[in-house]
């Protein structure tokens, strides 16, 4: 993934990391075909190897990709108008270069009803626009005082502090690190969301 996208070759994903030892593979948008395998692979876990020669816009992974997309959006809180990352959105992003709407066509959506935690006072904590890839889990372990994980299992899985007590009973250091690398609106600053009501 990162040669391809060192070389202005586009490989869309929501939850890859440079710096991560092992890549998560949670958003499974980052598909791609390669010359002499039986099926497509994952580009954030396929290493560079010599001669190799891949195909990153074929039917196939237009569709692969199409699939997970859509099934991600089945379970978030899709509310572009009142949300605080309007404009500045990985979802968006990516909608937009696939081709993709933000609306549901083959699936049932099925939406979170998590209450949103706004204990905090630097940022707001909605669960329902998660789309679990990890980044916020890696970068509070990585950098900062490891506050939240992954709890729960299944459709159930969500990010949350130890105990899923709120943020500001958590240890949570306030460093900020999970708001400024979440692709979505589930972790935002007070103060952008602030700016986005006033408009």
């Amino acid at each position: 993934m990162w040669v391809a996208l060192d070389n202005d070759i586009y490989i869309p994903s929501l939850c890859a990391i440079r710096e991560a030892e092992l890549p998560f593979g949670a958003c499974r948008l980052c598909f791609v075909e390669i010359e002499g395998r039986n099926a497509p692979v994952t580009a954030c876990s396929e290493p560079v190897v010599e001669g190799m020669v891949i195909h990153t816009n074929t039917p196939q992974v237009n569709r692969l990709r199409r699939t997970a997309f859509e099934l991600l959006i089945s379970h978030h809180h899709v509310d572009c108008r009142n949300c605080a990352k309007n404009r500045n959105c990985e979802l968006q992003r990516l909608a937009a270069h696939l081709g993709l709407k933000l609306k549901l066509k083959r699936f049932r959506p099925i939406p979170r009803l998590l209450p949103v935690d706004s204990s905090h006072p630097l940022f707001i904590y909605d669960p329902n626009k998660c789309i679990l890839c990890g980044k916020c889990v890696w970068v509070c372990q990585e950098r900062s005082t490891g506050a939240i994980d992954f709890a729960f299992r299944g459709i159930d899985t969500m990010v949350s502090t130890f105990g899923n007590v709120p943020f500001i009973h958590s240890n949570c250091n306030s460093c900020l690190e999970c708001v400024a690398i979440c692709p979505t609106g589930a972790l935002v600053s007070k103060d952008s969301a602030v700016k986005k009501k006033g408009k």
